[in-house]
């Protein structure tokens, strides 16, 4: 956390504006102690954790069940204690800077005063009463390439071109690095469905099935979603925000299976949608994911309504929402005065 703090000060010295990530710790101390105007950003609901609309928690999902009993606010401030241990390197350095002790840094201290982006479409959450009160939804802001070089791959472009729509399998950026048996039981359910499927692997040679592929599915190491989501025929995907965002973008259905963090809560949000349906990681074998792609793919409805969320994403533009509410920040800070 010191390191931290140290370089960003220094990175933030004569600047007009701060911008910071969820996991950018040392930036509201930063704020605090230069008085440097600090926009926060968040990328998923679940980081207002809102009475009013609340959220799966990943270590008990099942909590979510007793919601309608409106404990919510209860559970809420119970998970909130649990955790309070978690950011204890960070009260402990405020002390050491001589600042006063705000609220928790993991929770309501992460958000900014003056503006916080909710960088997600209205589709996965609307603003709550107990949101911060200059929250901004501007929509998602997508990224999807390693550097501007980087497409399709000819091998998978000429797959794609050769048959139906596949099967894409993902686990994204993070969940990829302990992905356990899902391309062995992925592979499994689309021969079982007589599916062609692509497996998005990673780097991670673990990942690499031992059995011979059949020329029905193609296997690779990466591919800019935002190419290839829109030519599968269904998406199977751990529910990380930055996945889920470029799945209902690209119109088409999905089956959500959750690892961890907001993973959970972003599934229930798709499946309530109407887009979506979602399968436990300890339940992710061959036999039940083709059950549950069978459901979603033979009722029209997963499509018809991918096809409507879809639409709407597109008419977002989270970049351009964003950019214009941090250039209005830096506008009023040069102006010597300060407007939300």
């Amino acid at each position: 956390m010191r390191d931290s703090y140290d370089d960003l000060s220094q990175a933030a010295a004569g600047a007009d504006l701060l911008v910071t990530h969820p996991l950018t710790y040392a930036g509201p101390l930063v704020a605090a102690k230069t008085g440097i105007r600090w926009v926060s950003s968040v990328l998923a609901p679940i980081s207002f954790l809102s009475r009013y609309d609340p959220s799966v928690l990943a270590p008990a999902p099942w909590l979510a069940k007793l919601y309608p009993l409106g404990i919510a606010g209860a559970i809420i401030t119970l998970g909130k204690f649990a955790a309070r241990s978690w950011s204890e390197p960070i009260r402990q350095l405020r002390d050491e800077i001589g600042l006063l002790q705000g609220g928790d840094p993991i929770f309501e201290g992460q958000h900014s005063p003056h503006l916080v982006l909710a960088m997600f479409s209205r589709l996965l959450g609307e603003p709550q009463p107990d949101w911060p009160p200059h929250t901004l939804v501007t929509g998602f802001a997508f990224y999807d390439r390693l550097d501007r070089g980087t497409g399709t791959s000819s091998e998978l472009t000429q797959f794609l071109d050769s048959g139906p729509a596949p099967i894409v399998f993902t686990l994204g950026s993070s969940a990829v690095m302990v992905a356990g048996d899902f391309y062995v039981e992925s592979a499994a359910a689309a021969a079982e469905l007589g599916r062609r499927a692509v497996l998005l692997v990673g780097r991670d040679p673990r990942n690499l099935p031992e059995r011979t592929l059949p020329a029905s599915v193609i296997m690779a190491e990466y591919a800019p979603f935002s190419e290839l989501f829109p030519r599968a025929a269904a998406i199977v995907h751990q529910g990380g925000a930055g996945t889920t965002a470029q799945a209902l973008r690209s119109g088409r259905p999905m089956l959500v299976v959750p690892f961890a963090h907001d993973q959970p809560d972003n599934a229930a949000r798709v499946v309530r949608l109407g887009v979506a349906r979602q399968i436990g990681r300890s339940q992710y074998r061959g036999g039940r994911v083709a059950a549950e792609l069978r459901k979603m793919l033979e009722d029209p409805r997963y499509e018809a309504r991918a096809a409507e969320a879809g639409r709407r994403v597109r008419s977002e533009d989270g970049v351009a929402a964003a950019c214009d509410a941090i250039e209005q920040q830096a506008v009023s800070v040069r102006a010597g005065y300060f407007t939300v």
